[in-house]
């Protein structure tokens, strides 16, 4: 296992950047905790896929040091620096079984024949492969030949980290939720260092102890999952993360007061002036309809109808607005929206600025 330190890391494709513009990866520095379980999370396009092939040796990066505890291996390559890594397609042998495959990255570097059997019974038994054990690789389905993908790069207990590119793409759902539920219980077992790739909230969310949200190259957030849904850092993570994602919309903020559609709301909270593009944020389920005359008047397009719940889809002043009702709860004919004060984030150019109480 390893503590994973970005220092001033950025790469761009072009041979030379000229702007901030020509980075793929913009500027990020941080440590990454020996033992953690991280998720790099974001669209496609974001710069996920070229952080994780930096910290491979994939990709060595235009600028800054990627370090392995203390030793700088910005400049190594990757069966250099101990790691495992598990692609989003599978990577295995079609002329060797399913036990042989498992065994491979063990024999390679030598293991005990005694240790490489049980941590192959082991594996074999975490993917459910036992009927398959010694069948060869190449009649098996596509999710099975990555669950023997996935178990090469888990095999191995010495590595610095283990590397997932969205590992789980061509398994069926239900597959996909005992897998991680299986990643976390090797992670809790033997403490490996793992960053997981994904475009998947709930993979993400379910995986990993902080999550890594990148948006048009940049790191805009790392948080636990209660961190990014309670104060996204960001308007891209607030809309990225829940489903549906956080509303926003056009405000003015004076001390603790908010003015937005016409409303005006008291807050817990005071801010300094702001200039800039100012927005206020709240997640449609710290919202609730009201017919009374309280609250902003809203215009419902649509409600859709999800069984344990209800999403009220609407117009605030032009921009979409949503409510999540309980199940059974009534959708007023004149609906106005009353919104839970300590539950407002309020945003300066898309980012999170922090009131006092």
């Amino acid at each position: 296992m390893a503590q994973i330190t970005l220092d001033q890391l950025a790469h761009s494709y072009f041979p030379n950047p000229r702007n901030e513009a020509d980075f793929a990866l913009k500027e990020i520095n941080h440590v990454w905790d020996d033992g953690g379980a991280y998720a790099l999370l974001g669209p496609s396009g974001c710069g996920k896929t070229t952080l994780l092939n930096i910290i491979s040796g994939l990709l060595v990066p235009s600028r800054g040091r990627i370090v392995f505890d203390q030793q700088d291996v910005t400049h190594l390559a990757p069966e250099q620096r101990n790691i495992a890594q598990v692609f989003q397609f599978p990577v295995i042998y079609d002329t060797m079984t399913v036990a042989e495959n498992l065994a491979f990255p063990l024999v390679n570097r030598r293991v005990a024949k005694d240790e490489v059997t049980k941590r192959v019974a082991e594996m074999i038994e975490m993917l459910d492969l036992g009927d398959k054990a010694n069948r060869k690789a190449q009649g098996l389905t596509a999710d099975e030949k990555q669950k023997i993908s996935l178990g090469r790069g888990l095999v191995r207990y010495d590595v610095n980290a283990i590397l997932f590119d969205e590992p789980l793409t061509v398994i069926d759902p239900h597959m996909k939720w005992q897998l991680r539920t299986k990643l976390k219980e090797l992670h809790r077992k033997f403490e490996h260092t793992m960053i997981y790739v994904t475009h998947d909230q709930t993979e993400a969310l379910t995986f990993a102890d902080k999550v890594v949200v990148m948006y048009e190259g940049e790191v805009v957030q790392i948080g636990t999952p209660e961190e990014l849904f309670d104060e996204p850092a960001h308007t891209f993570v607030g809309y990225f993360i829940g489903s549906p994602g956080m509303n926003v919309v056009p405000c003015q903020i004076d001390g603790n007061r908010v003015q937005f559609g016409g409303h005006e709301l008291q807050l817990p909270k005071g801010y300094p002036a702001l200039s800039g593009n100012t927005e206020l944020g709240i997640r449609p389920e710290f919202i609730s309809l009201s017919s009374d005359g309280e609250g902003v008047p809203l215009s419902i397009t649509t409600v859709e109808d999800i069984g344990r719940f209800k999403i009220v889809r609407s117009k605030l002043e032009g921009c979409n607005f949503d409510a999540v009702l309980p199940e059974g709860a009534e959708v007023p004919a004149d609906p106005r929206a009353v919104i839970d004060p300590s539950r407002v984030n309020i945003y300066q150019d898309s980012h999170l600025v922090r009131g006092e109480a």
